[in-house]
């Protein structure tokens, strides 16, 4: 199952409307859906962008998780990670801050990067 994240939008009050109007109609369940099906097509006429984007930067798409026996065989091999994700990027809560230093070089996440506050702040330094 995918991950979801909670986003909160702001509209001008006509907009709304706009929307609740299509939601009466039932070309929507709800608000929300409409929502949902509007950023999809965004991103849908946007997808040739996007894909080259990813390439081009060497992006990753998805959900990835680092916990502590994987970045300790990071050390063992002597290599510093640079991280790009287009997704989710979890640092388990066994990951120290010190392994981390250890064995990230970089990270850029483009959605939600999820970590112990602590790590979030060492790895920002």
């Amino acid at each position: 199952m995918a991950e979801t994240e909670k986003v909160t939008v702001n509209m001008n009050v006509v907009d709304l409307g706009k929307v609740d109007l299509l939601v009466e109609q039932g070309f929507y369940p709800n608000r929300t859906d409409f929502i949902k099906t509007s950023i999809r097509n965004q991103l849908t006429s946007h997808s040739s962008v996007i894909e080259n984007v990813i390439t081009v930067k060497s992006y990753e798409i998805g959900i990835y998780y680092y916990d502590r026996k994987t970045l300790e065989q990071v050390l063992e091999q002597n290599k510093l990670l640079d991280i790009k994700v287009v997704g989710m990027l979890v640092l388990k809560d066994d990951v120290d801050v010190e392994l981390a230093r250890k064995t990230i070089k970089s990270i850029k996440v483009l959605g939600v990067f999820r970590a112990s506050h602590e790590l979030k702040i060492a790895l920002k330094k």
